[in-house]
């Protein structure tokens, strides 16, 4: 368990700990707000991919080889990112090492299932998201006290060396879980797998609801970089400080999870951190359009946001793996893809839109906390409905 939990830290040093150097990078290689989007919102779009390849090979030939591989390419491309000399040779070496960082979440999933079972799987991937969060807790902080003390590479060979840590362990603790028996002796085809997945509509509007859940935070994570240092003049320590809201919010939401796991079904739980991430950025418009703006309306607001994301994510998750019991790493890959991949495209329209004023986050996140509330009653009307059947 705690080996699981370290793995998930890949992705945060990867993606979070991005953010506190984007306004630097673009400052020392001149480029866009655009461009320095793309930087950071690249690193979503392959994670989102790779995903779903790692989701899919590891329910054929096994869930330990396919993570090692992961975990290698990751150093690879840290380490590549730490001596880059033009936005090109960055950009390709985050290529790499998001390509590495995509499977730490949705393997870590696949093997707690298969090591845990399906009985009490709420309590343990909570657990697991708790863990999550330490790194979107402390690495933009690190990468914000990294870079104001050695510059922006050294964010980078901290999370060269953090991978050789976490994959030395892995290779020593971790055994293959996937039983053999479980592998399909003719291996059916990847999309025909998407397809059977996404028939269910219920696996559909899980996936979704995390997605653009995600894509709320990951929008505003990044509006948030770039507003602190243009906007109110702050530095990326004190990002780093701040930032530390949003992965306490979601820390707080998943123990809440864990505890009323069993106890209150998913598809309410789903639906109620759907309600608190709308009414999250609905208090926070208002207020923006007031005319106030300081590191706490920003903040804030992140930090309910994310204890919605927390109380709905795990149930969330578990939803969408007993849908289709063997494709449990394809399903968790799918659930992986969803979040990076849409929270990637949300950063991308607001990077597109962004103006320097926090207007364009506004909308953004609005359109983004929207459609979670449409995804997260979606479950809930269809228990409903199959209850009335019954009855």
């Amino acid at each position: 368990m705690v080996t699981l939990a370290s793995i998930t830290l890949v992705g945060p040093l990867a993606i979070h700990a991005f953010l506190p150097v984007m306004p630097v990078v673009k400052d020392v290689f001149g480029i866009s707000d655009a461009m320095g989007g793309l930087m950071f919102s690249v690193s979503l779009f392959v994670v989102a991919f790779s995903t779903l390849v790692y989701g899919s090979l590891s329910d054929r030939y096994g869930r330990r080889p396919v993570l090692l591989a992961g975990l290698i390419l990751f150093i690879i491309g840290s380490g590549v990112a730490a001596v880059a000399s033009s936005v090109s040779s960055l950009v390709t070496a985050r290529i790499i090492q998001a390509l590495g960082a995509g499977c730490s979440v949705g393997l870590t999933r696949a093997i707690a299932r298969d090591a845990y079972g399906a009985d009490g799987l709420v309590k343990v991937i909570a657990y697991l998201s708790m863990a999550y969060t330490l790194g979107p807790m402390t690495a933009p902080l690190f990468g914000g006290m990294l870079v104001d003390a050695g510059g922006w590479r050294s964010v980078f060979w901290f999370a060269t060396i953090a991978g050789v840590v976490i994959a030395a362990s892995a290779y020593r603790v971790l055994h293959e879980t996937h039983p053999r028996a479980a592998v399909p002796q003719q291996h059916s085809h990847f999309l025909r797998d998407y397809a059977q997945l996404f028939s269910h509509l219920r696996f559909a509007a899980f996936v979704l609801q995390s997605g653009f859940s995600s894509a709320t935070f990951f929008a505003m994570g990044a509006a948030a970089a770039f507003l602190m240092k243009n906007y109110l003049g702050r530095s990326a320590t004190e990002f780093g400080l701040y930032f530390m809201l949003f992965p306490i919010g979601f820390l707080v939401g998943s123990l809440l999870s864990s505890r009323l796991s069993q106890r209150v079904p998913i598809e309410t739980m789903v639906l109620a951190g759907s309600l608190l991430n709308f009414i999250a950025v609905a208090a926070q418009s208002a207020i923006v359009l007031a005319g106030h703006v300081t590191p706490l309306v920003l903040f804030v607001p992140g930090f309910l946001i994310t204890f919605g994301q927390g109380i709905a994510l795990p149930n969330a998750q578990v939803g969408t793996l007993r849908v289709i019991p063997n494709l449990a790493g394809t399903a968790a890959g799918v659930g992986v893809f969803c979040q990076m991949f849409l929270g990637a495209v949300f950063v991308q329209i607001y990077s597109a839109l962004s103006d320097g004023t926090p207007n364009p986050m506004l909308v953004t996140v609005g359109i983004a906390s929207i459609l979670t509330l449409g995804a997260g009653v979606i479950p809930f009307i269809l228990k409903k409905r199959a209850a009335a059947i019954q009855s």
